[in-house]
């Protein structure tokens, strides 16, 4: 019988720990940045990540398949017998690594039934993990510190703290922050922004631009343990692996529950 997504979870943030430091590693570096066939940057950091992360997950569940930013190409007839399956984002956030800001992650989740159930965020540059499980609740860890329980803030503050992407952003974002109200916009990279959700650091969190799947599976889970929810705009759960593409809808994460935060975006 496969291990339960909670007795995997040590060995899963062993491993993004692993591929953090070799994405430290070249960061000190004056890398070279190489271009996608999709115009988004490719450095060293991305290949070394996914390598070291590609070998210890399967060494840690040789049974659960593996869906990468940076794999193979993985055809949906294979994927659509899946049961479950680690979606990994090696570097999310290359473009903030670029710009040495620190703000990029490491994402790991499994993905069981279309929904993520485990997350591993982990921010190497600021020292800074987020992780969780489905049941089990989620935990933030600091470099030199133990983990310790977090949890969304269930009511929005009086000026609404609005997470939104710190390299994408455009006019469907501007009103969705007038129909806000008074606000206090966070531009932040990367998966972060489930992080600061989950730990009650932030509100909502408003994504009407392009996704991938591998960009959200890891920030969702976390958010999910810690009370918080990822909805498409008609407020269906965000799901995983049910179709040819791999881009997300247009969605919104939030922890507090006392706004309808759909209905701001609809106006």
């Amino acid at each position: 019988m496969s291990a339960a997504p909670a007795d995997l979870l040590p060995g899963v943030r062993r491993i993004a720990a692993a591929a953090g430091d070799a994405i430290m590693a070249v960061y000190a570096t004056e890398f070279p940045v190489e271009t996608k066939a999709d115009d988004s940057p490719l450095t060293a950091a991305d290949r070394a990540a996914h390598a070291i992360i590609a070998e210890g997950l399967r060494a840690l569940a040789p049974d659960i398949p593996l869906w990468s930013e940076e794999g193979r190409e993985v055809p949906r007839p294979v994927r659509a017998g899946w049961p479950r399956f680690w979606l990994v984002d090696p570097l999310d956030g290359t473009r903030e690594f670029i710009r040495r800001n620190g703000e990029f992650t490491v994402n790991i989740a499994l993905v069981v039934g279309h929904q993520p159930v485990l997350g591993v965020v982990l921010a190497p540059a600021l020292g800074r993990e987020y992780f969780g499980v489905a049941g089990g609740g989620a935990q933030r860890a600091d470099a030199g510190g133990e983990p310790r329980a977090i949890g969304v803030r269930p009511v929005a503050a009086q000026a609404v703290r609005v997470v939104g992407s710190r390299s994408h952003r455009g006019a469907s974002l501007d009103d969705f922050l007038q129909a806000v109200g008074p606000h206090e916009l966070v531009g932040i990279g990367s998966s972060l922004k489930f992080g600061l959700l989950a730990e009650g650091a932030a509100d909502v969190y408003p994504r009407l631009g392009p996704t991938s799947e591998w960009d959200t599976a890891a920030g969702q889970a976390v958010l999910e343990a810690a009370g918080g929810k990822v909805t498409d705009l008609a407020g269906n759960p965000l799901r995983y692996n049910t179709g040819d593409g791999v881009l997300n809808p247009h969605f919104i994460a939030y922890g507090a529950r006392d706004r309808d935060w759909r209905s701001l975006l609809a106006r």
